[in-house]
């Protein structure tokens, strides 16, 4: 679809402006001038201008849903804002194969069959295979015709059911268990390793040390140097990408699934239109509706800790987003944007092979300690790598 930002104007404009009141976040009678000029012709309708009023709405928007706040309405965005729109009642819930409906009456349909004890996935707003069966399961447990589709009928039981369990996510405490009952051993443990960019996109070229290297050769390098590392740990370790290809986001999360994986770490960098902003910020998958992946996010910020306290990089912290490779994956996922290529400073830090290895141990050692849970001990920062490799020959009691 066509990205719409400041300035743009057209019915697209007025379907926006009327799905961002509808939530509240736009005044529909906001002050503007009324008639704004676009080449040869004129627009009198203010609901057709997308002002600096409906840039600041789009900003918060995305800052509520966990998607990129930059102002601009593309297919993510506009994906988010259609399913925004959506109440439990609306409209008649099902599983569609090709395109799972989603939307706000999607989460709380998922957040009503989580608390009756059905439904133990993410609270992703997807109606996916597995929110089908715990529907299907509910409908069969209440006598209901178990169709899987979320009708009028269904919808009045759950009206008048109260919660069955209480007391925090299946799912995150399934994830949470899962780790503690694999041991702190890295051994045997399956990850995805996810490069950013690649083949015909290879994003910012730079001036590196020892001559121009792009964007994707930066992610590539890191991601080889972190495989090697956990490979040496006795991990099995799956690259998303070739050194020339560039799958889609979809692709890569489907092979991340189909490997089986415990972890994935994806690896990015991040640009800016302007010099200014700099630092790494690591990401897991966080939603408005108060769902998160709990193993995740404590991964997410073991990895942002040890990467900031060992190099020169600043603390952009970690962060709950919606993003498809967050959503899309079973396993935990941590996406890692080491540093602005756009400033001068993080520029010199990711074009260093030095410190590429040094943020690549960061990361090994941030999921060692992932592993370990109440037997880490050691400072932030201060775990090397020859230390884990010894502690995976002598493993601790």
């Amino acid at each position: 679809m066509q990205l719409y930002s400041l300035g743009d104007t057209g019915p697209e404009v007025s379907e926006i402006r009327a799905k961002l009141t509808a939530l509240g976040l736009l005044d529909g009678v906001e002050a503007i001038d009324p008639t704004v000029e676009v080449g040869s012709e004129r627009w009198t309708s203010r609901e057709s201008v997308y002002n600096e009023a409906v840039d600041l709405a789009v900003r918060t928007f995305q800052q509520q849903r966990g998607l990129l706040v930059d102002g601009i309405v593309g297919p993510s965005t506009y994906h988010a804002l259609h399913g925004a729109t959506f109440r439990l009642g609306a409209r008649t819930l099902w599983y569609q194969l090709a395109a799972p409906m989603h939307g706000d009456d999607v989460a709380t349909l998922q957040l009503r069959l989580q608390d009756l004890g059905f439904y133990h996935g993410m609270v992703d707003a997807y109606f996916g295979p597995i929110t089908h069966d715990a529907l299907v399961n509910y409908q069969t447990e209440y006598g209901l015709a178990a169709d899987g589709i979320c009708g009028p009928g269904t919808l009045r039981s759950l009206e008048f059911l109260g919660t069955r369990v209480t007391g925090g996510s299946p799912h995150a405490l399934t994830q949470h268990e899962n780790v503690r009952n694999s041991g702190p051993q890295l051994a045997g443990k399956r990850i995805v390793i996810d490069p950013g960019l690649g083949g015909l996109e290879p994003g910012l070229t730079l001036d590196g040390p020892d001559g121009p290297v792009t964007e994707a050769e930066i992610t590539w390098d890191l991601a080889h140097r972190l495989e090697g590392r956990m490979s040496a740990a006795g991990m099995e370790t799956m690259l998303t990408r070739g050194r020339r290809n560039n799958p889609t986001i979809a692709e890569r999360a489907e092979a991340a699934n189909a490997f089986g994986a415990d972890l994935m770490v994806s690896l990015q960098c991040a640009t800016a239109t302007t010099p200014r902003p700099n630092g790494v910020a690591t990401f897991h998958f966080g939603t408005l509706h108060g769902s998160h992946s709990m193993i995740g996010s404590i991964l997410s910020d073991f990895v942002q800790r040890e990467i900031v306290a060992r190099t020169a990089l600043r603390d952009c912290r970690s962060h709950g987003r919606t993003w498809e490779i967050l959503r899309a994956t079973r396993m935990p996922t941590v996406q890692i944007d080491v540093g602005y290529l756009t400033n001068e400073s993080d520029a010199a830090v990711l074009t260093n092979p030095h410190n590429r290895d040094v943020i690549s141990e960061a990361i090994v050692v941030a999921v060692k300690r992932l592993y370990l849970l109440d037997r880490d001990d050691q400072p932030t920062g201060t775990y090397t790598f020859s230390e884990l490799l010894a502690a995976e020959t002598s493993p601790r009691e």
